[in-house]
């Protein structure tokens, strides 16, 4: 049995992997740690806290306990923050206390583009607007190109969790651009895993959302890499089995 680890800020759409692992089915198994979070805002100081080495030290070590395959950070703006070259040594750190490979949900964004070919993407974040800039210059230094940008402005992931699937479709197509291969769709407080098919059914490509790709990351790195239906067109592609670490080249 393959088993992903998964870190998860606080509380706001962390149903979204029992879904996934109902979707997925019995050959895989996902294991999810809360990780403190002393201050739910998405400002840069309150997500340096929350991707702090002591929070995500004390959750690695609760899934090692629980024995897994991989683990990712399932927090996309608690890693970006970081920049490029911090997002590499929070993972690090990660891998260090938990024994297996590690990732983050940002360094999953630039893998799933990369695996899918793409280049140019839009950025429909639920963040406000300072934020998402960050993750724009975190993508770039991945190699990708943000054709546009619309950011929510929601300060809290407790009230983008709250956000109907409805208001999510709507969201995600009216911030699609004609340019972009692909729509990002950042923040693991976001519901996702009940419409990616819908998503890309609506905008006629794929779409990336923060817990569907640390949930292909996590399986990725414990090298369960077949395609898999249900999830959009990244798990349709299956994955290519990871020798090392995300994020290290």
């Amino acid at each position: 049995m393959t088993t992903a680890g998964f870190l998860y800020p606080g509380y706001s759409a962390e149903d979204d992997y029992p879904l996934f692992q109902r979707l997925l089915g019995d050959d895989v198994t996902l294991r999810l740690v809360h990780t403190l979070m002393r201050e739910d805002a998405h400002r840069v100081d309150a997500l340096l806290d929350v991707g702090g080495p002591d929070v995500l030290g004390d959750g690695a070590r609760e899934l090692r306990a629980q024995g897994i395959d991989a683990i990712v950070w399932a927090c996309t703006s608690g890693s970006f923050v970081f920049g490029w070259e911090g997002a590499k040594q929070q993972v690090e750190g990660v891998a260090e206390v938990a024994g297996v490979p590690a990732s983050s949900t940002s360094f999953a964004f630039v893998n799933a583009i990369r695996h899918l070919g793409l280049t140019r993407v839009a950025l429909a974040a639920t963040y406000p607007e300072d934020v998402a800039g960050r993750f724009v210059e975190f993508l770039g230094d991945g190699g990708s190109e943000v054709v546009s940008v619309a950011s929510r402005g929601i300060v809290t992931a407790a009230e983008v969790g709250t956000l109907p699937a409805a208001d999510v479709l709507d969201f995600v197509a009216a911030n699609d651009h004609p340019d972009a291969e692909a729509v990002l769709v950042p923040d693991t407080a976001l519901h996702s895993a009940a419409v990616l098919d819908a998503l890309e059914d609506r905008l006629g490509k794929p779409v990336l959302t923060a817990n569907q790709v640390s949930v292909w990351e996590g399986l990725r790195l414990a090298g369960a890499v077949a395609p898999r239906t249900g999830l959009g067109s990244l798990f349709r592609a299956g994955a290519d089995l990871a020798s090392a670490p995300a994020g290290q080249g």
